[in-house]
């Protein structure tokens, strides 16, 4: 129970020294730094949480799996949309205000959730959530940057990057928790409920207006564009089949939204380009996208959502391969989520020190020996709290505060919202796409696991008729536990692992990679800022 407990007390003991966050002649910025990192963690927790009930709510509205996945999927695509869009009223119409229509949005949305009477409502109600969740971090970020000078900057980013990440990490495990305790999935949502209160209470409170005043009439039409080009690219990202990852793509049910989105973008890259230069206000000015800072800024984005994908899997592979009880399983990651807590306030300082292309080379650095050790040296306790802390460190700096800070500098103050949201939508796009890639991978190792069984043993003992292919690794472990010899449910266990394992180590092998390109990229940086 403490170590379920340790990442939450960290956040807390984050939240408590908020104020030291800025100088005490900024002391009237600690409260709305407090609350924006609050509201970024109650949104970003919310996505993992509900992974720890997916079943029981199939269960209780009768729904397959297939349709219970829309759940998360309609969330994502909610998250997808909103944030550039967000990021834009928020610069026009002022931060607090979209602060605290986000927060309403999500508790109402939350609330929705938790008294759905059938699935359908249960859909609108999460994408409500999503609509209210997926703007905060962006909200937060850019008035830290409007407000904060810039030697402080760091400090505040890393914090809110520090709770993004921290709450896709320990989301599942708190789930699990409440789940554990009250036994009805509702509570998960109820929860949400007394927190969006206090801090709309305390938001109207606390935090002082801050926008760029335009009077340019809203890009109604470049909004609409980019909400269906977002759509096209989310729907064929998603419908992608695992089990046949490259076949899959060809398929009637991605390569269609994929040329749509593609399409689509050119038309909406075409509009704002046309309105910027009519004078108009444009959702993402086209005269950002052509420089090579932000572009580049754009790309790391995209890797970090990489980087957050393959720690949102090291649970399985704590499970599948090093063969950690599932009840324990989550345990494992309190390393990792402290190490990424303390790697984004550690890139904040560092940001704020030796700027945010030098904090990105380190993180790159650290991310890559992290990876390379579960990729090569992983076989015990020891060398997964070290490999975890490296990868936690590395994500945390990546997440934080140095991206951030480089939209900054590549935006102009009025762009800050649009800009950070547009990085965001990146992050997302790379969080949605690298988790089908590496469960292409896992699910290709359950996929051998049979043939395995069958050339080491023959004729196998183990009934995989109605064992779901590619899906099955919880009804193999089930039916393994049914043999009666010890040592020969200790071989089959062990063949397991080994199996896996290599699916793992393709998705650690892409993860290597990540982390090469973003040191790589942080190189091209120095050279273009010379």
């Amino acid at each position: 129970m403490t170590k379920l407990f340790m990442p939450i007390f960290f956040l807390l003991n984050i939240l408590i020294r908020a104020g030291d966050v800025v100088k005490q002649r900024q002391v009237s910025q600690k409260w709305p730094v407090a609350l924006f990192t609050i509201g970024v963690f109650m949104a970003g927790l919310d996505n993992g949480i509900i992974s720890a009930a997916l079943t029981t709510i199939y269960n209780s509205f009768g729904v397959s799996p297939t349709w219970g996945a829309w759940t998360v999927t309609l969330y994502t695509l909610g998250i997808a949309i909103s944030v550039p869009i967000i990021g834009k009223l928020s610069d026009n119409f002022g931060r607090k205000r979209l602060f605290l229509i986000e927060i309403v949005l999500f508790g109402l949305g939350s609330l929705l959730v938790a008294l759905s009477p059938n699935f359908t409502v249960l859909l609108i109600a999460r994408f409500i959530q999503a609509i209210g969740g997926g703007g905060i971090f962006i909200i937060g970020s850019s008035h830290v940057l409007a407000t904060l000078p810039k030697r402080h900057q760091g400090k505040a980013l890393g914090l809110l990057g520090g709770m993004h990440g921290l709450s896709a990490v320990v989301g599942p495990n708190v789930g699990a928790f409440i789940l554990h305790i009250t036994g009805t999935w509702q509570w998960m949502f109820l929860i949400n409920i007394p927190i969006a209160i206090f801090l709309v209470i305390m938001g109207f409170v606390k935090i002082k207006e801050t926008k760029e005043p335009s009077s340019k009439a809203i890009d109604l039409k470049g909004t609409i564009y980019l909400s269906l080009t977002i759509i096209a690219f989310m729907f064929g990202i998603t419908n992608i089949d695992s089990t046949a990852f490259l076949q899959s793509i060809f398929g009637v049910a991605v390569l269609p939204y994929l040329i749509a989105g593609i399409l689509l973008l050119y038309f909406f890259l075409h509009h704002e380009k046309r309105l910027e230069i009519q004078g108009g206000d444009p959702i993402i000015a086209y005269s950002l996208l052509q420089k090579q800072t932000f572009l580049l800024t754009l790309l790391l984005g995209f890797l970090s959502g990489g980087f957050l994908a393959t720690i949102i899997f090291i649970p399985s592979y704590v499970q599948q391969v090093l063969q950690v009880p599932p009840e324990n399983a989550g345990f494992w990651l309190t390393p990792l989520a402290l190490a990424s807590g303390i790697g984004a306030g550690l890139g904040g300082f560092l940001t704020d020190k030796i700027g945010a292309i030098r904090t990105i080379f380190i993180a790159g650095v650290i991310g890559f020996s992290g990876f390379l050790l579960f990729y090569s040296f992983v076989d015990d306790l020891t060398m997964f709290v070290l490999a975890s802390v490296l990868a936690g460190i590395g994500l945390g700096f990546l997440l934080g505060a140095p991206l951030n800070v480089l939209v900054g500098e590549s935006a102009s103050k009025e762009q800050y919202g649009t800009s950070l949201g547009t990085l965001s939508l990146t992050r997302q796009i790379g969080l949605t796409l690298f988790p089908t890639v590496f469960a292409s991978f896992v699910t290709t190792g359950v996929i051998k696991i049979e043939p395995t069984f069958q050339s080491v043993f023959g004729d196998t003992m183990i009934d995989f008729e109605h064992v779901n292919k590619g899906e099955g690794y919880g009804e193999i472990i089930a039916e393994i536990e049914k043999v009666d010899d010890p040592y020969l449910q200790e071989q089959l266990l062990s063949i397991v692992a080994s199996v896996m394992k290599s699916g793992f180590e393709h998705m650690f092998q892409v993860a290597i990679i990540v982390a090469i390109l973003v040191t790589f990229i942080s190189i091209i940086f120095q050279v273009i800022k010379k």
